[in-house]
């Protein structure tokens, strides 16, 4: 079981509702909408997605890395290590 899983359907409602932002953003594009619009409507969908992975984030570092941690040796040091490597990534993006 994953360490998200006890709120998958918050999560998978958070994305879907990104998916509908994105086609929305699709929409304005073809229809030749404003630049200053389509740039505030990224920028809402950069935010929400950002929320789904913080939120992923802490779901992490609460079970799978706590987990670890508590059984030492090897395994915590990778589930650190994997941790700090994803945080890089999102501070990046």
């Amino acid at each position: 079981m994953r360490g998200y899983s006890s709120d998958r359907d918050g999560y998978l409602t958070r994305l879907r509702r990104v998916e509908g932002q994105i086609r929305g953003l699709q929409r304005m594009v073809e229809n030749d909408e404003y630049c200053i619009d389509v740039l505030t409507q990224i920028s809402a969908a950069t935010k929400a997605l950002q929320a789904v992975s913080l939120g992923l984030l802490d779901e992490h570092l609460k079970h799978c890395v706590a987990e670890a941690v508590a059984e030492g040796g090897d395994t915590a040091d990778a589930k650190v290590r994997e941790a700090t490597d994803a945080i890089a990534r999102l501070v990046r993006s």
